[in-house]
């Protein structure tokens, strides 16, 4: 592998501690779009970032947003003559904390520990945000290809106005590659090259028995509550051994070398004595097969719980696809199942509520080998290949918008960053090198 060029070291050294302020001021911001409640947090953020990008440089800088749809910020280092464009993707928008007391410190308030900088965001993508900004600076505004940073609003979401907005401005979008800084590595000092993502379809489900919540007492018997009915009917989504029970969804399977069942209960943080789920290698499960879970359910809290039979109770499943299925037949399969399942006579109703595209590609041809070379120059390490079990929708829809594009999905994470739960972190160190590495593949890249 060959050395990161001294000047590319230096300039990147040089940009990293304003980086690093920055990337700490978007954290703060709490731009949660899925809550209603933090909308404008989420505008506030879409703002930062125009103005990150107009200071970095940028010819010209936009915050658009489809109808309904969430902020996005796009902004143009214009091409050098004979140049290719390169679009720079991350996202702005943040998962929900999961219970703020939860965590070691404020989920908006960033903090370093033993390296790594905690906080909603730090990794997940605010991170991509900052590693394509701090880039963009180490060059001095005046990149060697052209640039096109588009940062989404959304995408936590599952990012439902992002075919419109790509309709609606696709000129202003069109690149010939694609940079996407929203996946993970293996490890903090292993670079990796995302070839394959589980698409997602969250599905709700509601359950109803009763007209109305009567006295456990005086019915309870010969009526039934949809809180049990419902917990049968989950029931059913699983084997016994764990995997999905669900027909017609695509199981594929995987040739990466396996990893320690030790090694992912660490990263994972499954208790001792709690069995694995599903057969098969780990990153086959991980990332080739069906997964489904339980995100949350609408019923009575135990504290000030009443003794009636509950009239009515829904839960939201996620489902994650293995690549080559799509999510209208994935939801068709869930669907069927669950009304065929379902116990006593009850009435349901399975509706779609968010969803993306799985997403495979073949990782060939020169600008996948000047990716591998600057990745493992940057990280002193080789570069690897895996797949991913989470959803990017961006992917999916770039892909089909702009089939002749070459689609690069790097890391800014690892399995410690904690990615949508409590004390997620950014190992500073690694941020550094993704930000060499994304600096030399400009070069590269550049004809």
């Amino acid at each position: 592998m060959a050395d990161v060029p001294a000047d590319l070291q230096a300039a990147v050294d040089a940009v990293l501690p304003d980086a690093r302020r920055d990337l700490e001021g978007l954290v703060r911001i709490p731009s949660i779009w899925a809550d209603p409640d933090h909308r404008e947090d989420t505008r506030r953020s879409a703002d930062a970032v125009a103005t990150l990008a107009r200071e970095a440089g940028a010819a010209s800088v936009s915050i658009l947003a489809a109808a309904g749809g969430a902020p996005a910020v796009v902004a143009h280092w214009p091409a050098p003559e004979g140049q290719p464009t390169v679009m720079l993707y991350a996202h702005h928008d943040v998962q929900p904390t999961g219970g703020d007391a939860l965590w070691t410190t404020a989920p908006f308030s960033p903090t370093e520990r033993d390296g790594r900088l905690y906080g909603r965001g730090a990794a997940d993508d605010k991170a991509g945000v900052m590693t394509h900004l701090a880039t963009l600076r180490a060059y001095e505004g005046r990149p060697p290809v052209g640039v096109t940073l588009f940062v989404e609003g959304e995408e936590e979401s599952g990012s439902p106005t992002l075919s419109a907005l790509l309709a609606e401005h696709h000129e202003q979008l069109a690149a010939d590659v694609i940079v996407i800084a929203d996946a993970a590595n293996p490890a903090v000092d292993v670079p990796a090259l995302t070839t394959s993502l589980r698409g997602l379809a969250n599905i709700v489900v509601e359950v109803s028995m009763l007209e109305r919540a009567v006295h456990s007492g005086m019915f309870g018997g010969p009526a039934g509550d949809a809180l049990t009915a419902l917990c049968r009917l989950l029931a059913t989504l699983h084997d016994d051994k764990g995997s999905v029970a669900v027909p017609g969804l695509v199981r594929g399977s995987s040739d990466a070398p396996d990893m320690s069942e030790e090694q992912f209960r660490g990263d994972a943080g499954v208790l001792d004595g709690v069995d694995l789920l599903g057969t098969g290698t780990i990153p086959e499960r991980l990332a080739h097969q069906p997964a489904i879970a339980v995100l949350g359910i609408d019923a009575p809290a135990v504290e000030g719980a009443a003794n009636i039979l509950v009239h009515r109770a829904r839960a939201m499943i996620s489902t994650r696809l293995a690549p080559g299925d799509s999510t209208e037949s994935a939801f068709a399969a869930v669907r069927e199942h669950l009304e065929r399942q379902a116990p006593w006579g009850v009435g349901l109703d399975v509706s779609l509520h968010a969803s993306g595209e799985p997403f495979a590609l073949s990782p060939s041809g020169s600008v996948y080998d000047l990716a591998r070379e600057a990745l493992s120059s940057a990280f002193g390490a080789d570069a690897v290949e895996m797949g991913m079990g989470g959803t990017i929708p961006f992917i999916a829809e770039f892909a089909r918008t702009f089939p002749g594009a070459t689609v690069l999905v790097t890391g800014v994470g690892d399995p410690a960053s904690r990615w949508h739960g409590i004390d997620e972190s950014l190992d500073l160190g690694m941020f550094r090198r993704c930000v060499l590495a994304e600096s030399m593949l400009l070069r590269s890249l550049a004809r």
